[in-house]
């Protein structure tokens, strides 16, 4: 090794080691990185993750069935804690912002969704739903993540097709070979990604056949110095005039529909929010971790509808479990299996409610037997709004459902 090769492989060494943690998660995997473009069918998808097991039952009230109110002679709605949608279906009445989506024609609920053989963990469970994995399966890749892995057509096109507003990346938005991009913050991103050392390194990026690790270093690094850069851009061109609640949860939505209406070229964003494992005290907890949900989704669409962008929206909600019927000691409930899930969006195929309330006359050893396989979802998404064959992702067929 020359003195030339030297020196810059002490750099690119250098560079590794001072890499922030969202450059270190953007791709790690192969030689010729090549980031997808946006979805084909021109709209864009939004990933709300319900951590916790979120309480179906309670937020999706079956306020006629006398089974809901004897299994839970405490944590049962009454009528003075329920929005009526139907004539059998009431929405939990911390989520006014849900129920004028419903009657506006903009929500979709799919009940009892879930998967055979159900697990209870909640780290096992969520890695099913975030892996699509069988429950017997172990995958290391996310079904977003294969979705960035199946577009790659040989073309190096944008490295922020997949987005998360959060310091890590999970396991959803990790493929085999491409990843998606975390970040809590635009204006955080983009003063990371002003190191120096590091701008200089990305800046050199040239092929180098000769040394396929370094010019693979070199191009993840200015691939990500080019996202960081227009991400940071797009942020600051727009600015909403809606007021979104004050926390975590409505900031981040606010930077998505800030990110959106800007313009940004990307096909999924993704959002957490904790708080919904309620074994102790239930009501109180729930409720205020739904007014947070349903508050901040009410402006994040209307944002969306002011700038002419809701149509080509679609919002999905998921747990990765649902709680069991009957309420415990402690004035809660625990892990469950079956649980409903909310697809949001200002073009829906079909919207209401999308299939029965669960059967609380069958239940599988006090919990919900499961009717809908959550990879039908996935599949739906997949192929009606981002425009992939599913089967390249989920690694076998799925039935559609037709809500979008």
């Amino acid at each position: 090794m020359d003195r030339r090769d030297f020196l810059r492989n002490s750099a690119l060494a250098s560079a590794a080691m001072m890499v922030p943690s969202f450059l270190k998660a953007f791709g790690i995997g192969r030689n010729d990185l090549y980031i997808p473009p946006t979805s084909t069918t021109g709209k864009r998808l939004v990933v709300i993750q319900l951590s916790g097991g979120n309480d179906g039952l309670n937020c999706v009230v079956p306020f006629r069935n006398d089974l809901y109110y004897k299994a839970r002679p405490s944590l049962g709605l009454k009528d003075d804690e329920i929005i009526k949608i139907t004539d059998e279906v009431a929405l939990n009445s911390n989520m006014q912002g849900l129920a004028d989506l419903f009657n506006n024609g903009n929500l979709a609920i799919v009940n009892s969704v879930g998967y055979p053989n159900p697990n209870r963990s909640h780290f096992r469970s969520m890695d099913i739903w975030q892996s699509a994995s069988d429950e017997n399966q172990y995958l290391y890749s996310g079904w977003i993540g294969r979705y960035l892995d199946a577009t790659c057509d040989g073309t190096c096109a944008k490295p922020y097709a997949a987005i998360e507003i959060d310091d890590t990346l999970s396991l959803s938005l990790k493929g085999d070979n491409m990843k998606g991009l975390a970040f809590s913050r635009p204006n955080i991103l983009h003063s990371s990604a002003q190191n120096p050392i590091i701008r200089g390194v990305a800046n050199e990026y040239k092929s180098n056949s000769d040394h396929p690790e370094v010019e693979y270093l070199q191009k993840t690094l200015a691939e990500t110095m080019e996202s960081a850069d227009y991400i940071y851009q797009h942020s600051t061109t727009f600015q909403s005039q809606r007021t979104y609640p004050n926390d975590a949860f409505g900031n981040r939505l606010k930077t998505i529909a800030e990110l959106i209406c800007s313009g940004c070229d990307s096909s999924v964003y993704y959002i957490s929010l904790p708080g919904f494992d309620t074994h102790v005290g239930q009501k109180g907890q729930q409720n205020r971790v739904l007014k947070t949900m349903s508050d901040g989704i009410s402006v994040f669409c209307q944002d969306l509808k002011d700038n002419n962008q809701f149509d080509n929206t679609v919002i999905m909600t998921f747990s990765e479990f649902g709680r069991r019927v009957a309420q415990n000691a402690s004035g809660g409930t625990d892990h469950g299996t079956a649980n409903n899930i909310y697809v949001i969006g200002g073009k829906l195929a079909k919207a209401g409610v999308y299939n029965p309330l669960p059967d609380l006359q069958n239940l599988d050893q006090g919990d919900l037997i499961f009717n809908t396989d959550f990879r039908q979802i996935y599949a739906t998404m997949l192929e009606n709004v981002l425009g992939i064959n599913s089967e390249k992702v989920l690694g076998r067929k799925f039935e559609l459902m037709n809500f979008v």
